[in-house]
């Protein structure tokens, strides 16, 4: 009777769209409990261990991605509102960031800069072709902007998406560290530095961990970087001759 019964549960949700939202939820909660269960640590960041979930049970139940993405759209649909939402914490923080509004804007376009250049670079020398260097370009970015630019610029939207991924995982693990090995104890200073670098993930790891100063700046980072790479990035693929 048990197994009669799982075996019809089963039947009714591999069958609802409502079987993605589930797996995406309990795959995010499995995620946290172990991270946290490891002490927190970056280097295994909840949303990549939750992705690595996810795939595995998407091959397990024989599910495509658009399958998956029809299910899971009330997820996809509340990045914008959490996006929004950022600009709470720091309106808070309002007079601080008019007072330093032009260093700020001077080391995010100082960010942009570098960071391209050297990822183009590097992705130069060894031998990369354009769909990929141009997909690699905007991975400082948050995902929805770094795919619809990699789309215009002539790379591969979900390349960049999973570059944009581990780029953000890779900020968090070594944020940490570089701020103590360079003795920054400034919560605004390291907040706006996880956000430059490392978009989405760097903010919620500054809540999380930082606090909210620096969780409030990092926001404002991560959309300084959004909008000022979407103009600065075919500027400069354009210069180098990209």
């Amino acid at each position: 009777m048990r197994v009669a019964a799982l075996d019809q549960l089963w039947v009714y949700l591999s069958g609802n769209p409502l079987l993605s939202l589930l797996m995406t939820l309990l795959a995010f909660i499995l995620a946290v409990r172990v991270n946290r269960a490891l002490g927190g640590t970056p280097l295994l960041h909840p949303v990549m261990l939750a992705i690595a979930l996810l795939i595995g049970c998407l091959v397990l139940v024989d599910m495509d991605y658009a399958t998956y993405l029809e299910g899971a759209q009330f997820i996809h649909f509340l990045l914008g509102p959490a996006t929004v939402a950022l600009a709470i914490p720091l309106y808070d923080h309002r007079e601080r960031v008019r007072r330093l509004l032009v260093p700020l804007l001077a080391a995010c376009v100082t960010g942009i800069v570098t960071a391209v250049a050297s990822t183009l670079g590097l992705a130069l020398l060894l031998g990369a072709r354009h769909e990929t260097l141009m997909s690699l370009a905007p991975r400082s970015v948050t995902s929805p902007i770094a795919m619809g630019i990699a789309e215009q610029i002539g790379g591969i939207p979900s390349l960049a998406a999973g570059l944009v991924l581990l780029t953000g995982a890779i900020g968090c693990a070594l944020g940490p560290w570089l701020f103590r090995w360079l003795r920054i104890e400034d919560p605004a200073v390291q907040g706006f530095t996880l956000g430059l670098a490392a978009h989405g993930f760097g903010t919620a790891h500054a809540f999380a961990r930082l606090g909210a100063v620096a969780g409030a700046f990092s926001g404002l980072s991560m959309g300084l970087t959004g909008l000022l790479t979407a103009f600065l990035l075919p500027l400069i693929t354009h210069l180098l001759g990209l």
